[in-house]
Protein backbone atom coordinates (compact mmCIF):
# COMPACT_ATOMS: atom_id res chain seq x y z
CA UNK A 1 0.00 0.00 0.00
CA UNK A 2 1.27 3.27 -0.98
CA UNK A 3 1.91 5.98 1.49
CA UNK A 4 -0.79 8.81 2.16
CA UNK A 5 0.20 11.75 -0.31
CA UNK A 6 0.83 14.92 1.91
CA UNK A 7 1.85 18.32 0.85
CA UNK A 8 2.86 19.63 3.90
CA UNK A 9 5.52 22.56 4.75
CA UNK A 10 4.61 23.49 0.77
CA UNK A 11 0.93 24.00 1.07
CA UNK A 12 1.04 27.85 1.91
CA UNK A 13 3.50 28.40 -0.35
CA UNK A 14 1.10 26.68 -3.22
CA UNK A 15 -1.80 28.71 -1.64
CA UNK A 16 -0.23 31.92 -2.28
CA UNK A 17 0.38 31.38 -5.68
CA UNK A 18 -2.78 30.04 -6.68
CA UNK A 19 -4.46 33.60 -5.07
CA UNK A 20 -1.69 35.71 -6.59
CA UNK A 21 -2.97 33.94 -10.04
CA UNK A 22 -6.73 34.90 -9.44
CA UNK A 23 -5.14 38.75 -8.61
CA UNK A 24 -2.59 38.81 -11.80
CA UNK A 25 -5.68 37.94 -14.24
CA UNK A 26 -9.20 38.58 -13.10
CA UNK A 27 -10.48 37.11 -16.67
CA UNK A 28 -11.24 33.67 -14.98
CA UNK A 29 -12.22 34.35 -11.57
CA UNK A 30 -15.68 35.52 -9.51
CA UNK A 31 -14.67 36.97 -7.00
CA UNK A 32 -16.34 40.37 -4.29
CA UNK A 33 -19.27 39.63 -6.72
CA UNK A 34 -22.40 38.06 -5.34
CA UNK A 35 -24.85 37.28 -8.09
CA UNK A 36 -24.05 34.03 -10.33
CA UNK A 37 -26.27 31.59 -11.78
CA UNK A 38 -25.11 27.96 -10.59
CA UNK A 39 -24.24 25.14 -13.21
CA UNK A 40 -25.06 22.20 -11.30
CA UNK A 41 -28.37 23.30 -10.04
CA UNK A 42 -29.45 24.07 -13.93
CA UNK A 43 -28.45 21.01 -14.84
CA UNK A 44 -30.66 19.78 -12.26
CA UNK A 45 -33.50 22.42 -13.88
CA UNK A 46 -33.01 20.42 -16.91
CA UNK A 47 -33.51 16.91 -15.41
CA UNK A 48 -36.64 18.24 -13.92
CA UNK A 49 -38.05 19.63 -17.46
CA UNK A 50 -37.50 16.42 -19.08
CA UNK A 51 -39.28 14.56 -16.06
CA UNK A 52 -42.33 16.70 -17.07
CA UNK A 53 -41.95 16.45 -20.64
CA UNK A 54 -41.32 12.69 -20.88
CA UNK A 55 -43.48 11.32 -18.03
CA UNK A 56 -42.25 7.42 -17.24
CA UNK A 57 -39.18 7.75 -19.20
CA UNK A 58 -37.29 10.07 -17.18
CA UNK A 59 -36.98 10.22 -13.69
CA UNK A 60 -39.56 8.28 -11.39
CA UNK A 61 -40.89 4.99 -13.50
CA UNK A 62 -43.99 3.44 -13.09
CA UNK A 63 -46.20 5.67 -13.12
CA UNK A 64 -49.90 5.55 -13.67
CA UNK A 65 -53.26 7.73 -14.30
CA UNK A 66 -53.70 7.18 -10.89
CA UNK A 67 -50.55 8.60 -9.34
CA UNK A 68 -49.36 10.97 -12.68
CA UNK A 69 -51.60 13.86 -10.79
CA UNK A 70 -49.96 13.92 -7.02
CA UNK A 71 -46.14 13.19 -8.95
CA UNK A 72 -46.59 16.30 -11.60
CA UNK A 73 -47.92 18.37 -7.83
CA UNK A 74 -44.67 17.75 -6.56
CA UNK A 75 -42.56 18.41 -9.55
CA UNK A 76 -43.75 21.36 -10.56
CA UNK A 77 -43.20 23.74 -7.01
CA UNK A 78 -39.80 22.15 -6.91
CA UNK A 79 -39.10 23.04 -10.37
CA UNK A 80 -40.55 26.56 -9.54
CA UNK A 81 -38.76 27.07 -6.57
CA UNK A 82 -35.35 26.02 -8.20
CA UNK A 83 -35.70 28.20 -11.51
CA UNK A 84 -36.85 31.39 -9.39
CA UNK A 85 -33.27 31.17 -7.67
CA UNK A 86 -31.41 30.68 -10.21
CA UNK A 87 -33.32 33.19 -13.02
CA UNK A 88 -32.82 35.65 -9.76
CA UNK A 89 -29.07 35.07 -9.77
CA UNK A 90 -28.90 35.39 -13.44
CA UNK A 91 -30.97 38.84 -13.72
CA UNK A 92 -28.87 40.33 -10.80
CA UNK A 93 -25.81 39.72 -12.17
CA UNK A 94 -27.10 40.85 -15.48
CA UNK A 95 -27.82 44.10 -13.82
CA UNK A 96 -25.45 44.34 -10.96
CA UNK A 97 -23.98 47.70 -11.82
CA UNK A 98 -27.14 49.78 -12.20
CA UNK A 99 -28.42 50.24 -8.56
CA UNK A 100 -27.54 49.77 -4.85
CA UNK A 101 -27.63 46.21 -3.55
CA UNK A 102 -31.42 46.55 -1.84
CA UNK A 103 -32.85 48.53 -4.92
CA UNK A 104 -31.50 45.48 -6.95
CA UNK A 105 -32.53 42.71 -4.99
CA UNK A 106 -36.21 44.11 -4.66
CA UNK A 107 -36.26 44.42 -8.72
CA UNK A 108 -34.64 41.35 -9.47
CA UNK A 109 -37.04 39.30 -6.88
CA UNK A 110 -40.34 40.37 -8.20
CA UNK A 111 -39.09 39.96 -12.34
CA UNK A 112 -37.76 36.40 -11.54
CA UNK A 113 -41.00 35.48 -9.91
CA UNK A 114 -42.97 36.62 -12.84
CA UNK A 115 -40.80 35.09 -15.43
CA UNK A 116 -40.75 31.87 -13.26
CA UNK A 117 -44.20 31.38 -13.50
CA UNK A 118 -44.56 32.82 -17.42
CA UNK A 119 -41.82 29.79 -18.22
CA UNK A 120 -43.88 26.98 -16.10
CA UNK A 121 -46.89 27.84 -18.06
CA UNK A 122 -45.30 27.29 -21.64
CA UNK A 123 -44.51 23.64 -20.29
CA UNK A 124 -47.63 22.05 -21.35
CA UNK A 125 -47.06 24.10 -25.31
CA UNK A 126 -43.55 23.25 -25.17
CA UNK A 127 -44.55 18.99 -24.43
CA UNK A 128 -46.95 19.58 -27.70
CA UNK A 129 -44.09 20.79 -30.16
CA UNK A 130 -42.00 17.99 -28.51
CA UNK A 131 -44.61 15.02 -29.00
CA UNK A 132 -44.25 16.35 -33.19
CA UNK A 133 -40.55 15.98 -32.93
CA UNK A 134 -40.37 12.67 -31.54
CA UNK A 135 -43.01 11.35 -34.11
CA UNK A 136 -40.96 13.20 -36.71
CA UNK A 137 -37.73 11.18 -35.97
CA UNK A 138 -39.99 8.08 -36.14
CA UNK A 139 -41.34 8.51 -39.22
CA UNK A 140 -38.21 9.94 -40.48
CA UNK A 141 -35.87 7.08 -39.02
CA UNK A 142 -36.55 3.72 -40.48
CA UNK A 143 -34.34 2.26 -37.77
CA UNK A 144 -36.61 3.41 -35.00
CA UNK A 145 -37.93 0.50 -33.64
CA UNK A 146 -40.98 2.20 -31.52
CA UNK A 147 -41.64 6.22 -29.83
CA UNK A 148 -39.97 4.83 -26.82
CA UNK A 149 -36.90 3.81 -28.61
CA UNK A 150 -36.81 7.79 -29.21
CA UNK A 151 -37.70 9.28 -26.47
CA UNK A 152 -34.72 7.22 -24.58
CA UNK A 153 -32.10 6.70 -26.51
CA UNK A 154 -32.14 9.18 -29.11
CA UNK A 155 -29.61 12.30 -28.97
CA UNK A 156 -31.24 14.65 -31.65
CA UNK A 157 -34.46 14.38 -29.29
CA UNK A 158 -32.35 15.31 -26.45
CA UNK A 159 -31.37 18.18 -28.06
CA UNK A 160 -34.12 19.35 -29.62
CA UNK A 161 -35.99 19.02 -25.90
CA UNK A 162 -33.61 21.01 -24.15
CA UNK A 163 -33.24 23.85 -26.99
CA UNK A 164 -37.25 24.25 -26.63
CA UNK A 165 -37.02 24.83 -23.01
CA UNK A 166 -33.96 27.37 -22.97
CA UNK A 167 -35.33 28.83 -26.20
CA UNK A 168 -38.24 30.17 -23.99
CA UNK A 169 -35.94 31.43 -21.37
CA UNK A 170 -34.03 33.54 -23.97
CA UNK A 171 -37.33 34.75 -25.31
CA UNK A 172 -37.76 36.49 -22.04
CA UNK A 173 -34.00 37.27 -22.00
CA UNK A 174 -33.08 35.40 -19.07
CA UNK A 175 -28.86 35.94 -19.21
CA UNK A 176 -26.69 33.18 -18.93
CA UNK A 177 -29.08 30.06 -17.91
CA UNK A 178 -29.91 29.04 -21.80
CA UNK A 179 -26.54 29.23 -23.05
CA UNK A 180 -25.60 26.52 -19.98
CA UNK A 181 -28.40 24.36 -20.68
CA UNK A 182 -28.27 24.23 -24.38
CA UNK A 183 -23.96 23.77 -23.77
CA UNK A 184 -24.72 20.66 -21.71
CA UNK A 185 -26.69 19.26 -24.01
CA UNK A 186 -23.89 19.72 -26.49
CA UNK A 187 -21.76 17.98 -24.71
CA UNK A 188 -24.35 15.56 -23.87
CA UNK A 189 -25.30 14.61 -27.15
CA UNK A 190 -22.66 16.55 -29.94
CA UNK A 191 -25.33 18.73 -31.50
CA UNK A 192 -25.11 22.50 -30.73
CA UNK A 193 -28.24 24.44 -31.30
CA UNK A 194 -28.47 27.98 -30.08
CA UNK A 195 -31.26 28.79 -27.72
CA UNK A 196 -31.92 31.81 -29.86
CA UNK A 197 -32.50 29.77 -32.99
CA UNK A 198 -36.21 29.78 -34.42
CA UNK A 199 -36.99 26.46 -34.91
CA UNK A 200 -40.53 25.54 -36.23
CA UNK A 201 -42.25 21.59 -35.53
CA UNK A 202 -41.29 18.80 -36.13
CA UNK A 203 -37.88 18.82 -36.45
CA UNK A 204 -35.73 16.02 -36.41
CA UNK A 205 -31.86 15.96 -36.61
CA UNK A 206 -30.68 12.09 -37.28
CA UNK A 207 -27.79 10.92 -35.36
CA UNK A 208 -27.58 14.31 -34.20
CA UNK A 209 -23.11 14.33 -33.90
CA UNK A 210 -21.50 17.67 -35.62
CA UNK A 211 -24.36 19.52 -35.94
CA UNK A 212 -24.45 23.36 -35.23
CA UNK A 213 -27.10 25.86 -35.26
CA UNK A 214 -26.64 28.93 -35.49
CA UNK A 215 -28.27 32.02 -33.02
CA UNK A 216 -30.01 33.60 -35.24
CA UNK A 217 -30.98 30.72 -37.81
CA UNK A 218 -34.89 30.72 -38.85
CA UNK A 219 -35.99 26.93 -39.58
CA UNK A 220 -39.51 26.21 -40.63
CA UNK A 221 -41.31 23.11 -39.98
CA UNK A 222 -40.93 19.76 -41.11
CA UNK A 223 -37.27 19.94 -41.51
CA UNK A 224 -34.99 16.60 -41.18
CA UNK A 225 -31.21 17.18 -40.59
CA UNK A 226 -28.29 14.78 -40.57
CA UNK A 227 -25.29 14.64 -38.75
CA UNK A 228 -22.36 17.45 -39.45
CA UNK A 229 -25.11 19.87 -40.73
CA UNK A 230 -23.84 23.50 -40.56
CA UNK A 231 -26.25 26.64 -40.47
CA UNK A 232 -23.38 29.09 -39.67
CA UNK A 233 -22.30 32.49 -40.26
CA UNK A 234 -20.56 33.66 -43.46
CA UNK A 235 -18.42 36.80 -41.71
CA UNK A 236 -18.95 38.84 -38.70
CA UNK A 237 -19.52 42.36 -38.91
CA UNK A 238 -16.53 44.31 -36.91
CA UNK A 239 -17.52 48.51 -35.68
CA UNK A 240 -14.67 50.85 -36.41
CA UNK A 241 -12.84 49.51 -33.44
CA UNK A 242 -12.91 45.67 -34.68
CA UNK A 243 -15.43 44.31 -32.14
CA UNK A 244 -17.70 41.93 -33.05
CA UNK A 245 -21.31 43.74 -33.70
CA UNK A 246 -24.15 41.73 -32.05
CA UNK A 247 -27.55 41.21 -32.65
CA UNK A 248 -27.56 40.69 -36.83
CA UNK A 249 -29.04 38.20 -38.44
CA UNK A 250 -25.89 35.99 -39.09
CA UNK A 251 -27.02 32.71 -39.94
CA UNK A 252 -29.28 31.16 -42.40
CA UNK A 253 -33.21 31.17 -43.31
CA UNK A 254 -33.97 27.52 -44.03
CA UNK A 255 -38.30 27.03 -44.96
CA UNK A 256 -40.59 24.24 -44.37
CA UNK A 257 -39.85 20.62 -45.43
CA UNK A 258 -36.55 21.14 -46.31
CA UNK A 259 -33.60 17.90 -45.78
CA UNK A 260 -30.24 18.53 -45.47
CA UNK A 261 -27.86 15.94 -45.27
CA UNK A 262 -24.91 15.21 -44.28
CA UNK A 263 -21.79 17.66 -43.00
CA UNK A 264 -23.41 20.55 -45.54
CA UNK A 265 -22.55 23.69 -44.54
CA UNK A 266 -24.98 26.51 -44.97
CA UNK A 267 -23.39 29.75 -44.23
CA UNK A 268 -24.54 33.54 -43.98
CA UNK A 269 -27.82 35.34 -42.87
CA UNK A 270 -28.89 36.33 -46.78
CA UNK A 271 -28.96 32.75 -47.26
CA UNK A 272 -32.60 31.36 -47.75
CA UNK A 273 -33.14 27.62 -48.30
CA UNK A 274 -36.40 27.34 -50.54
CA UNK A 275 -39.66 25.25 -49.07
CA UNK A 276 -38.82 21.28 -50.20
CA UNK A 277 -35.59 21.92 -51.17
CA UNK A 278 -33.20 19.22 -50.65
CA UNK A 279 -29.13 20.29 -49.78
CA UNK A 280 -26.61 16.95 -50.89
CA UNK A 281 -23.91 15.56 -48.66
CA UNK A 282 -20.96 17.56 -48.34
CA UNK A 283 -22.52 20.85 -50.27
CA UNK A 284 -21.22 24.21 -49.13
CA UNK A 285 -23.88 26.73 -49.80
CA UNK A 286 -23.26 30.69 -49.39
CA UNK A 287 -26.33 32.05 -51.49
CA UNK A 288 -29.83 30.85 -51.53
CA UNK A 289 -31.37 28.21 -53.61
CA UNK A 290 -35.40 28.31 -54.62
CA UNK A 291 -38.28 25.88 -53.31
CA UNK A 292 -38.19 22.28 -54.66
CA UNK A 293 -34.57 22.65 -55.68
CA UNK A 294 -31.83 20.43 -54.94
CA UNK A 295 -27.93 20.88 -54.60
CA UNK A 296 -25.75 18.42 -54.42
CA UNK A 297 -21.86 17.94 -54.92
CA UNK A 298 -20.21 16.52 -58.61
CA UNK A 299 -19.46 12.42 -58.04
CA UNK A 300 -15.84 12.76 -57.00
CA UNK A 301 -13.24 10.36 -59.18
CA UNK A 302 -12.23 7.50 -57.42
CA UNK A 303 -9.43 5.19 -58.14
CA UNK A 304 -9.09 1.87 -57.17
CA UNK A 305 -6.65 -0.98 -57.41
CA UNK A 306 -6.84 -4.49 -57.04
CA UNK A 307 -3.93 -6.03 -55.25
CA UNK A 308 -3.40 -9.97 -55.02
CA UNK A 309 -3.14 -11.18 -51.65
CA UNK A 310 0.63 -12.65 -52.90
CA UNK A 311 1.35 -8.85 -53.63
CA UNK A 312 4.21 -7.56 -51.30
CA UNK A 313 5.16 -4.82 -53.35
CA UNK A 314 5.03 -1.23 -51.90
CA UNK A 315 1.67 0.86 -53.22
CA UNK A 316 1.90 3.07 -56.16
CA UNK A 317 0.21 5.81 -54.13
CA UNK A 318 -0.29 6.47 -50.95
CA UNK A 319 -2.97 7.86 -48.44
CA UNK A 320 -1.93 10.11 -45.30
CA UNK A 321 -4.88 11.86 -43.69
CA UNK A 322 -4.83 13.81 -40.63
CA UNK A 323 -8.34 14.23 -38.85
Amino acid sequence: MSAKFRIGERLPGLVNRMVASYNEDERTRHLDHVYLPGRAEIIEIIHLLLELAYPGYHGRQNLNQHNVTFHVGELLPKLGEKLHDQIFQAICYKRRKECNEDCLANRCEEDAREMTMRFIETVPAIRELLAGDVQAAYDGDPAAASMDEIILAYPGVLAITVYRFAHELYLMEVPLIPRIMNEWAHAKTGADIHPGARIGRNFFIDHATGVVIGETTEIGDNVKLYQGVTLGALSFPKDARGRLIRGHKRHPTVRNNVTIYANATVLGGETVIGERAVVGASVFLTSSIPDNATVRMKDPELTVRKREPTDTRAEPWKLDFQI
